[in-house]
């Protein structure tokens, strides 16, 4: 536990480390639930930071989006208007004509009250109440994010929340990974990703789903079987990876139960690392980075965090549902619980 800086009304936020008896190591700040370093080994039991994070908090109350609870709505939701209950919902445009993750003072930038629970499988409890219409979204929404490092070398990360009044809910972690290091320079085009999803979802030019749920197969979306990130990463006679600048879509597991599933695997031939991500939610949000300038200074102080140096695998209700009535509900009312689980596994392949 270390004091990882102060906000402006002098409140500390801190940095909270969870060791497991393998040697694994993941930091967390509970400002916005920041993952701040994930330490794993290689095929030659090397330990080293696969995650993306900056060294200062002034850099995330600035908005760096690097490991951090995402919500009440991650992705984006088109023209920041929903309907709910025949009453119509405004919010902060912060992604050219639409809202994204949760507006200009989301999950990412709120101090949490933390609760760390030891063990051999140490977590980290999260909590938030966010108020009826912050950044516009109904309801009082009482939050409960946990991390736990399991035995396995698995970070397993449980959602929870009720609201007082209906509301719609999206949370996720926007962590980026390079499982060759995350030292900036290194980019991700050699890792070998194969995704459970036979259908994604289409966009528009702003990135908004166009409401067809459509087949991966014979287009740079199937990654049923395992292929480079890199392969067609760039084929812009695709107007899909046209829009993303690459891969920035909405994969949909051919598995859409809520159970806990394998929903995709990635593994980096010259460490061996191997990461296994499973998770309850029926899509998930591949991001490749492609936004990503170098502008942001991280770790040390000194990297910087170039194109395409990380990817994302963020869970996920498909973007845009609360106005598409076709996609999976992201409303929850009074009385329930929305609940999810994601498991981000590693290990090595020799």
């Amino acid at each position: 536990l270390n004091q990882f800086g102060l906000l402006n009304d002098s409140t500390s936020a801190m940095t909270y480390t969870l060791k497991n008896e393998t040697g694994m190591e993941v930091s967390i700040t509970n400002f916005g639930g920041h993952i701040l370093s994930i330490k794993v080994p290689d095929k030659n039991g090397v330990f080293t930071d696969v995650t993306h994070s900056c060294d200062s908090l002034s850099q995330y109350i600035k908005g760096n989006f690097f490991g951090p609870i995402v919500g009440r709505f991650g992705n984006r939701i088109g023209k920041g208007k929903f309907e709910l209950e025949g009453k119509t919902y405004s919010l902060a445009l912060n992604n050219g004509p639409n809202s994204l993750h949760g507006g200009k003072i989301g999950f990412d930038k709120k101090l949490w009250a933390a609760t760390v629970v030891g063990g051999d499988e140490p977590s980290l409890i999260l909590n938030l109440k966010s108020p009826d219409m912050d950044e516009g979204y109904p309801g009082n929404l009482d939050v409960e994010v946990t991390y736990t490092l399991q035995k396995d070398n698995s970070l397993k990360i449980d959602y929870k929340a009720t609201t007082d009044k209906t509301t719609v809910i999206n949370l996720t972690n926007h962590a980026y990974f390079n499982l060759a290091g995350a030292n900036g320079s290194n980019e991700i085009l050699n890792h070998e990703i194969a995704i459970n999803a036979d259908k994604y979802t289409p966009v528009d030019e702003t990135l908004i789903p166009t409401g067809e749920v459509a087949s991966v197969v014979g287009t740079p979306f199937d990654f049923l079987k395992s292929k480079r990130i890199g392969d067609r990463i760039d084929d812009t006679t695709n107007v899909q990876i046209k829009y993303g600048g690459g891969y920035d879509h909405n994969f949909v597991f051919t598995d859409t139960s809520n159970s806990l599933k394998l929903g995709a695997t990635v593994f980096e031939p010259t460490t061996g690392r191997v990461l296994e991500m499973f998770t309850t939610e029926p899509a998930v949000q591949f991001y490749t980075g492609n936004h990503l300038s170098g502008k942001t200074i991280g770790k040390g102080g000194k990297i910087k965090y170039n194109k395409r140096s990380g990817f994302c695998l963020e869970t996920q209700h498909y973007p845009d549902s609360p106005n598409k009535p076709q996609f999976p509900t992201t409303v929850l009312k009074p009385g329930e619980t929305y609940k999810t689980t994601t498991v981000y596994k590693f290990s090595v392949r020799k």
